[in-house]
């Protein structure tokens, strides 16, 4: 055998055995794979119906497309729940790396929390494409007086005007120009009222943010003093005339039949959701629930404000709720968590959110990559996200008020009480407001 015929045997040994060879190879390599288990993500919140829903899809699409990161959502019925389980899952060493938290007003003091991790210091270690898109004049609740992020503000929304575009015609109104003053409301109310079989005009969800947090800005006043508690001094409620004139106002829409009370906010949306109700003031974040009726089609528009306390509205507070993170997770743990928030941060996912849910865009190219057909189907919904994407005004940058949480309670009680007669607007809020202030201090 000359050497060339037996090297050309021996190569062809070789090429036999090397299907054989890479199958070995790639069963180790597979093995070792499936023995390496994707990072587990835990995101803890308190969504509901098609809210949740849409979050559910979000996270499902996010672990179709990332093999090495898991991410695990836990829903809670009540804030309430989620915090006590939180409190326990941080002192049992088995915490999740994100959960959601209402805006308290006070951001800087759930930042110092021994187990909150800054949402500035986990993207300084791990960096996330486009930070841009936490724009400060859309995420300031969510900001400390340096500017920098403290959570991730997915859920933002604002206090909105949805109406119904059928109510409105059948009482002959028309439904491209909707009331802009609390005065023309009434009047299109009572047209809903008399000349429709409705019999909820109008209802309201989170009726302290529509009726007395966003009643200031809206009319380019304070909430409170100090420059809403972010200047010098000790903030403190002030409740002036304009206060007194609005409550009696709604005081008497609920006595003359145009507005319906409704034992929580959730019924309120689903009220105007199933075509019960004319109008409904609640949060963006009632989109979802409205986009699920086949039947109802509506319009939206920003709250109404009084001609005699400003020539030109102002701007809502953006609030909401936003996803913190929470340390006592290495390295690996926190990177997977960044690139799920990421992931969220893409422009189109952002815009999905957007669209789906009535939370805020938060940027521009979250804006312009929402679908138009939406902004078509919904009237009035383009021209008001736009017109947020300026800078605030000292009235509508957003308030910092210490016990916060504890001041909404009275707060609430007082309008309840107020709305239902049992006391007059001016006793109702003067003694909210004694409280409240005795509270911040």
């Amino acid at each position: 055998m000359s050497i060339k015929q037996e090297f050309s045997g021996r190569l062809q040994q070789a090429m036999r055995r090397l299907p054989q060879a890479l199958v070995l190879a790639l069963g180790v390599s597979g093995a070792a794979v499936a023995w390496a288990a994707p990072q587990e993500v835990q995101v803890w919140h308190t969504l509901t119906g098609r809210n949740q829903a849409e979050f559910d899809k979000l996270a499902a699409d996010f672990n179709k497309k990332n093999a090495d990161v898991r991410v695990v959502l836990r829903g809670f019925g009540s804030e309430d729940e989620l915090a006590r389980e939180t409190a326990m899952a941080v002192a049992g060493k088995y915490a999740p790396q994100l959960v959601q938290i209402s805006d308290q007003h006070s951001p800087e003091v759930i930042a110092e929390h021994a187990a909150i991790l800054p949402m500035h210091q986990l993207l300084a270690s791990h960096p996330i494409r486009d930070q841009a898109w936490f724009l400060p004049q859309a995420s300031s609740f969510v900001r400390d007086g340096r500017g920098r992020l403290l959570a991730f503000p997915y859920m933002a929304e604002v206090p909105v005007m949805f109406y119904n575009l059928d109510a409105y015609r059948k009482s002959g109104l028309n439904p491209a120009q909707p009331a802009r003053t609390w005065p023309e409301l009434q009047n299109e109310l009572a047209q809903i009222y008399e000349r429709t079989d409705l019999q909820c005009a109008y209802a309201t969800g989170d009726p302290l943010t529509v009726h007395l947090e966003n009643l200031a800005p809206i009319n380019g006043k304070l909430y409170a003093t100090a420059d809403n508690g972010l200047g010098r001094g000790k903030p403190t409620l002030n409740f002036d005339v304009l206060y007194m004139r609005h409550i009696s106002l709604m005081a008497s829409w609920k006595r003359g039949h145009l507005m319906t009370e409704f034992p929580t906010d959730t019924e309120a949306n689903l009220a105007f959701a199933r075509g019960r109700c004319g109008v409904l003031t609640t949060g963006s974040g009632a989109l979802g629930e409205l986009l699920a009726s086949n039947t109802l089609s509506f319009g939206v528009a920003p709250l109404p404000y009084y001609a005699q306390v400003t020539s030109q509205p102002g701007k809502p507070f953006i609030s909401g709720s936003a996803l913190w993170a929470l340390k006592g997770h290495d390295r690996g743990s926190d990177a997977a968590t960044a690139s799920f928030l990421a992931y969220l941060a893409t422009p189109v996912v952002a815009a999905e959110w957007h669209q789906k849910t009535g939370y805020l865009p938060l940027t521009q190219a979250a804006f312009l990559a929402a679908d138009v057909s939406f902004y078509d189907r919904i009237p009035g919904t383009q021209q008001l996200i736009a017109s947020l994407e300026s800078a605030p005004t000292v009235a509508s940058r957003g308030f910092r008020l210490p016990n916060y949480p504890q001041v909404a309670v009275v707060l609430n009680d007082a309008l309840t009480a107020a709305l239902s007669g049992q006391r007059p607007a001016m006793e109702a809020l003067q003694n909210a407001m004694r409280q409240g202030n005795a509270l911040m201090k």
